[in-house]
């Protein structure tokens, strides 16, 4: 009998972005494994969890928590009280950190070592606390979930890890909201871009350094600029580089370059589902959820073989080196051949099924079941 748990959900951001989408699938699939689970979570987040686990115990945290200083302390006080309280035998803290004196087992879910491998990527104030919190995680977790064997290898590597106490659990991908789209679906999501259905290269998350967002305009303008139609680049998701600004900025006025922002979660399909190239050029990332959802989508993927991007795509997707010109030659020669992108297309939707909720959870099982062994 798996151990009784309590997973905090606290410090899910609000942008449902892959960290949040972590969180959800997991509680979800963990809830339909049957699991003797409990929930905490913000207040205005409570409705959800118990919309996706109907079984669990969903508690709300204090209201002040949605301020990260105000969690972090709670964490650490709160936390621990409440575990004590739900008759909790693990807490799972899924986001880098977790409570030091909660008299428990606790499992950390570390999602990202690129805070020390790649620190000029990142702001240095959430590296600074995200290298301290990992550091943390390491020496004191009873238990480490990373998502890739690609993380698991460097955090042994940079932080002389012990390898026996990390779980590798694949995250998985939503088949309800990430899925081949219907040509209502596509058409949808082009209208609402203003494309109508002009044809366009999407690329879907945070517009943050590491995402080489500068370098993929760059190499897309060099691979479109000299056809007599090109199509549009989509760059869908939050705005936090500035260097994204003076690409656009460099790009000529026949290229189209379109920041919609974060899309709706109903249009996401439709939008990855319809593009002629999904682009990810990441120079590292500790699983890779966009590429994986586009490849559920039906999208012709080209990102970068680059950390744990290769463990997600496999032979289903094109690979770029993340500088401009090397983006341009992979998109050129993606954007020239339909059959390519068709072969692509069906790899990637068949290989995306090889990466269920169901499976991560049980993978979380049992790790839950060593923390307390």
């Amino acid at each position: 009998m798996t151990p009784r748990v309590l997973v905090d959900a606290a410090a899910v951001p609000a942008d449902r972005g892959a960290l949040t989408r972590y969180v959800d699938g997991l509680v979800a699939a963990l809830d339909r494994a049957g699991a003797d689970l409990s929930v905490v979570c913000q207040r205005a987040d409570a409705e959800r969890y118990a919309a996706l686990a109907p079984s669990a115990r969903i508690l709300s945290g204090p209201l002040g928590i949605s301020n990260r200083a105000a969690r972090l302390a709670w964490e650490q006080t709160g936390l621990p009280v409440l575990a004590q309280q739900t008759g909790a035998e693990v807490i799972h803290s899924p986001c880098y950190s977790m409570p030091l004196r909660s008299g428990l087992p606790t499992v950390v879910t570390v999602h990202d070592v690129t805070w020390f491998t790649e620190p000029s990527q990142h702001s240095e104030v959430r590296a600074s606390f995200l290298r301290s919190a990992t550091r943390t995680a390491v020496r004191h977790a009873s238990r480490v979930i990373v998502p890739s064997k690609a993380t698991r290898d460097e955090l042994v590597r940079v932080l002389a890890a012990d390898p026996t106490r990390i779980d590798v659990a694949y995250h998985g991908v939503d088949p309800a909201l990430f899925h081949r789209p219907s040509e209502r679906e596509v058409r949808h999501a082009a209208d609402r871009l203003g494309l109508h259905g002009a044809p366009y290269v999407a690329f879907l998350g945070p517009l943050e350094p590491r995402k080489n967002i500068p370098n993929l305009i760059r190499g897309f303008v060099r691979a479109v600029r000299d056809l007599p139609d090109p199509p549009a680049l989509v760059l869908a998701g939050g705005l936090r580089d500035a260097d994204v600004d003076a690409a656009v900025e460099e790009a000529p006025s026949t290229v189209k370059v379109l920041r919609p922002g974060y899309l709706a979660f109903a249009d996401l399909s439709g939008f990855l589902g319809g593009a002629l190239v999904a682009a990810f050029p990441s120079r590292g990332e500790g699983f890779g959820l966009p590429v994986l959802e586009a490849m559920a989508c039906g999208a012709p993927v080209l990102t970068t073989h680059r950390a744990s991007l290769p463990e997600v795509g496999g032979d289903a997707v094109a690979y770029t080196e993340p500088d401009d010109v090397s983006i341009a030659d992979a998109l050129r020669a993606l954007l020239a051949s339909r059959e390519r992108r068709e072969a692509l297309s069906a790899a990637g939707l068949t290989r995306s099924r090889e990466f269920t909720w169901e499976a991560s959870a049980e993978a979380h099982l049992v790790s839950y079941q060593r923390a307390v062994e």
